[in-house]
């Protein structure tokens, strides 16, 4: 999940007027007094080679990674001081842009590439540092920049978008106390949920990790989804699941029912499309394993809207999916709880808290086809 659909990338061809490098507006209002450290990073889209830019938008490939994992160059841009701004440049790339205070990121490159942080991993070298990632695509047809909490809730940040007409699109800002509300919420929702905080030695609160690294780490237990999944299995048993997942096809529908262990689709002749077989927690958090979805035009829409369903925990509420109205989502006792406190505390009500978020259009995205400035704002953490 990096920005443009790949329907709209395979048609950057068509634009004209974005060039190489657009200004990326870096506002530091953390209140925190550590040096920051900000890094570009990702796949250059010209030429599909992985490497970083400078300040200046300027791209270097990553040498050869070694087995074990040697060090990567330090890609790290000095970045503003607590109350200050400063402007970089960002290329055309597919990829990610992280912040981190106090210390510089590890990153390490394998013979297969880059070694992202891994933090659910106790004995990862980043561990203990406060850091965050934006994630962007930037082509021929645009600016796509999202603030996400796919993989973690930490440093928290807003990102926007200066269009042509001077207007800006911002997005991804908390409410007043929102920082500490997720952390409060996770810890008040029995199951585990506040088993997804880390915490530094010092008693820093650094981040908390989504459900599905929950599960990894034992934190969540495997059994966290299954009594809302065996419900979703048991309705629709007998009754009938309606897909439409393109809101510009309101023709193109889907009806999915239950038959033993197998959730079956058929298109509006009968005929089977795909089937799913009965999803466990991780396969609803990751939205993948047994939810796959595949850049196909039928069964990875279905599985996308699927996987909100679970994850919202409004298949039972709702047998025409998706359901689009926030006020229905995450009300059954069981729910993706990390979602459900994220959203809960996001100024717009917008996030990423899981892949397919963007369902029902609840991510917190900007976009522009003729971006004149990005921007990326890091906010208080009290």
């Amino acid at each position: 999940m990096v920005g443009a659909p790949a329907a709209v990338q395979s048609q950057a061809s068509t634009a004209a007027a974005v060039p190489d490098t657009i200004p990326l507006k870096i506002t530091n209002n953390s209140g925190r007094g550590e040096a920051l450290y900000v890094y570009t990073l990702g796949t250059e889209l010209s030429s599909g080679r992985q490497g970083w830019a400078d300040a200046g938008g300027a791209f270097h490939a990553w040498p050869a990674g070694g087995n074990p994992p040697t060090d990567a160059p330090d890609a790290s841009i000095p970045g503003p001081g607590a109350g200050q701004s400063a402007t970089i440049r960002i290329p055309k790339f597919s990829g990610r842009i992280y912040f981190s205070y106090g210390q510089r990121l590890v990153f390490k490159l394998t013979t297969g590439g880059l070694v992202q942080p891994a933090v659910q991993n106790p004995n990862d070298p980043n561990r203990d540092i406060l850091f965050n990632w934006s994630e962007y695509t930037l082509n021929d047809a645009g600016l796509w920049l999202n603030s996400t909490q796919v993989d973690m809730f930490s440093a928290p940040y807003a990102v926007g978008v200066q269009r042509a007409d001077g207007g800006v699109s911002e997005t991804g800002h908390l409410k007043s106390g929102g920082y500490n509300g997720v952390f409060d919420a996770l810890r008040g929702q029995s199951g585990g949920w506040g088993g997804l905080i880390q915490t530094r030695s010092d008693g820093t609160v650094l981040r908390a990790l989504a459900p599905g690294y929950g599960l990894e780490t034992g934190a969540l237990p495997a059994s966290v989804m299954s009594d809302y999944i065996d419900r979703v299995w048991q309705k629709y048993a007998t009754s009938t699941l309606s897909v439409t997942p393109f809101t510009d096809q309101p023709n193109t529908k889907y009806f999915g029912k239950v038959s033993g262990n197998v959730m079956n689709f058929t298109d509006g002749s009968g005929s089977v499309v795909t089937a799913f077989q009965k999803p466990d927690a991780d396969s609803v958090f990751g939205c993948h394993k047994l939810l796959d979805a595949p850049n196909d035009a039928v069964r990875g829409p279905i599985s996308r809207t699927l996987c909100a369903g679970f994850n919202r925990s409004t298949l039972l509420t709702n047998p025409n999916q998706p359901s689009t109205d926030p006020a229905g989502f995450y009300q059954d006792a069981v729910t993706n709880h990390y979602a459900r406190a994220v959203h809960g505390q996001m100024a717009d009500g917008k996030a990423y808290a899981f892949a397919f978020d963007d369902v029902g259009n609840q991510e917190s995205l900007v976009h522009d086809g003729n971006p004149q400035q990005a921007y990326l704002t890091l906010d208080p953490l009290n």
